[in-house]
């Protein structure tokens, strides 16, 4: 499937219109129903066959976002034997109380692992939790950047983000 073909449907599986909250607080009239487009396997498929040529080559590591990026970060493992964390937005309160759940990221390089991006608060703080536990964090791989203000806002905390499509990408695909 062609990259183009893979926007279009993405769009038609995910896009659904009504008046929605999103996570930053902004009030949209479209949303993304990102779970749709990573719960159908040939399209998760097809996603991390595009997302696969993306990953920086120094990449020693997949952390995939709760909870979006985890599916993702998981099938862009299998395929490229990346290993891979889970992390979670707050570390969980019993058990081992982690916060990322996997391999160790102590000095290893790690490249973020998220669906949607709208402005990328979320990412700033799991990339900055990921740097406590000592891990080196440059870039963020996402399957759609929604607004271009979100790569302005981690280039700003020192992340370059890598994206498969934007809105517009997605928009343009619909013909």
């Amino acid at each position: 499937m062609d990259r183009n073909e893979l926007a279009q449907r993405i769009y038609n599986v995910s896009h659904i219109e009504g008046t929605f909250r999103l996570r930053s607080g902004q009030i949209s009239n479209e949303y993304f129903d990102k779970y749709s487009f990573e719960s159908a396997p040939e399209l998760l498929r097809e996603t991390v066959n595009h997302l696969s040529t993306l990953i920086p080559a120094e990449t020693e590591i997949l952390a995939g976002l709760e909870m979006g990026g985890i599916p993702i970060a998981t099938a862009l493992s299998i395929q490229t034997n990346i290993p891979a964390v889970f992390v979670r937005k707050k570390a969980k309160e019993y058990g081992t109380c982690k916060l990322a759940e996997g391999v160790d990221v102590r000095d290893k390089k790690v490249c973020i692992i998220e669906d949607v991006v709208t402005t990328g608060g979320q990412v700033v703080l799991s990339a900055n939790d990921l740097k406590q536990l000592g891990a080196q964090v440059e870039y963020v791989l996402c399957v759609i950047e929604r607004d271009k203000k979100s790569r302005d806002n981690l280039r700003k905390e020192g992340l370059e983000l890598v994206s498969l499509f934007t809105m517009e990408d997605l928009e343009t695909s619909r013909g």
